[in-house]
């Protein structure tokens, strides 16, 4: 009998339904992706649904993360973020290693 490893083998139980962990979409899906987002937002801008507003998404810097606003046409206040800026400033703050400040708040 051929010696086997232990790191060769795994014999560990699984729920039903498990499926490993993916890896992180490429560059290229994530491009698509965008594309397919941009269009969906153009559609549904363009179909009236929301009145005088729009939907915008922009990718934050800091966080390399798309963000949803809801922007009323006319005045360019944003009516809604997701996710809300608090979120962000935290995701930013564990980016940079620095200890996140959590402060509550409305936004």
């Amino acid at each position: 009998m051929p010696y086997v490893k232990d790191s060769d083998m795994d014999i560990s139980i699984k729920p039903a339904g498990y499926s490993p962990p993916q890896s992180p979409p490429t560059p290229a899906v994530e491009a698509v992706q965008q594309k397919e987002v941009i269009q969906a937002a153009r559609s549904i801008n363009a179909s009236g649904y929301l009145g005088q507003n729009q939907i915008v998404f922009v990718i934050d810097r800091g966080t390399n993360r798309a963000i949803l606003r809801v922007v009323d046409r006319e005045t360019n206040e944003v009516l809604l973020q997701l996710p809300p800026e608090s979120a962000l400033r935290w995701a930013r703050e564990l980016n940079s290693g620095a200890p996140p400040t959590f402060t509550l708040s409305a936004d």
